[in-house]
């Protein structure tokens, strides 16, 4: 969604923008390319290698700052402390990272089962699926994936690990088809159970939330915030947050009024998805759902 990011941030050649996920840097290239001499573009990502790979790609621009944290910590980064003109979150897993066996996030290739982003960082898959009981492993599933069969797949996790610990992608995929079933649908009965596992390694949801409010708290008036989600926890937990400061939330009769609502966002336009051409392209972006907000001028008092 390289064209709808780009408009949607408007990047002004003066401007201070962060890529809070720069991943292998597809869109801070875009945002660098229009900024001028004087702008300046902030990096973060949690991930060893995509900051490895930012710094031999911009080693020698001395407009671009690179940080490695999650964009958590946007707020606590002392480089956005003078104030953001655009963030971008391109949220879930990149495409590097699906790719290479040895990172264990996807379950069509076959790989240590760790799914960390940070691997220095928090307990691996493997480590989780080895000491979390029978009702926190259902609830997982059940809470981040949306998996139905939340229940019967923990108790043959539980029962398996047994006999023998979960320690491979390969492994842990051929449990869930034999419990799942492949059914009459396309999607790999892997798929909501490896999602529901990375989400809850990585606390991506928990740091979404903590990272829009900072994003909010570093951008100047009239700055732009972009974040692209892949499935619906992470799109509602970003159009709330949207709608949640754009507009008053409905009157209750039963309630006093605590104040005047003053809105510090706006959103701007829909929801946009990805064109047929890229999603023909990748595969990958049929399900990338972009909402993008404009921070508004703070309220005068009367």
């Amino acid at each position: 969604m390289f064209t709808q990011v780009m408009e949607g941030l408007q990047v002004q050649e003066d401007g201070t923008y962060l890529d809070g996920t720069f991943g292998r840097g597809g869109h801070a290239r875009g945002m660098l390319k229009r900024l001028g001499p004087g702008g300046r573009l902030l990096l973060m990502d949690k991930d060893p290698e995509a900051i490895a790979h930012a710094e031999r790609a911009f080693a020698d621009e001395a407009r671009v700052s690179i940080h490695r944290g999650s964009f958590a910590g946007i707020a606590d980064w002392e480089a956005t402390a003078d104030g953001l003109d655009g963030i971008l979150l391109d949220l879930g897993v990149s495409s590097p990272q699906l790719d290479v066996a040895e990172r264990g996030f996807s379950f069509g290739k076959d790989g240590p089962l760790d799914m960390r982003m940070d691997p220095d960082s928090g307990q691996s898959a493997a480590e989780w699926l080895a000491q979390a009981d029978e009702a926190e492993i259902a609830d997982v599933l059940w809470r981040y994936g949306e998996e139905r069969m939340s229940r019967r797949i923990a108790k043959a996790i539980v029962a398996r690990r047994k006999d023998k610990p979960f320690t491979r992608t390969a492994d842990l995929a051929d449990l869930l088809g034999a419990v799942v079933g492949r059914g009459k649908h396309d999607i790999h009965p892997a798929t909501r159970s490896f999602q529901a596992i990375r989400i809850h390694v990585n606390r991506e949801l928990a740091d979404l939330e903590t990272g829009l409010d900072g994003a909010l708290s570093r951008l100047k008036t009239g700055g732009r915030l972009a974040v692209i989600s892949f499935h619906s926890l992470e799109d509602r937990i970003v159009k709330r947050f949207i709608a949640g400061h754009a507009k008053a939330p409905p009157a209750n009769r039963r309630l006093p009024e605590i104040g005047r609502f003053v809105p510090v966002l706006k959103a701007v336009g829909d929801a946009q998805r990805a064109e047929a051409k890229e999603t023909a392209a990748n595969p990958r972006a049929r399900s990338a759902v972009l909402r993008v907000a404009e921070k508004l001028a703070p309220a005068v008092a009367a």
